[in-house]
């Protein structure tokens, strides 16, 4: 899955961006009290989107 893909799924379902790091950017689900890092690559795994979506507690893409 492409990264713009998944950033744009997170924003449609109530998640934030919280900071910027060298390797990682942090979304967080105000409403769950929930955080995640999402890596700064082009492509992220699959599976690996599913477990953000997981632990941000929002509907898999």
């Amino acid at each position: 899955m492409k990264r713009v893909e998944l950033i744009r799924h997170l924003d449609s379902n109530v998640c934030e961006f919280l900071r910027e790091g060298n390797n990682h950017t942090v979304y967080v689900n105000r409403l769950a009290r929930k955080s995640s890092l999402i890596p700064r690559h082009r492509e992220v795994n699959d599976f690996l989107a599913r477990k953000i979506c997981t632990d941000l507690q929002i509907p898999k893409p």
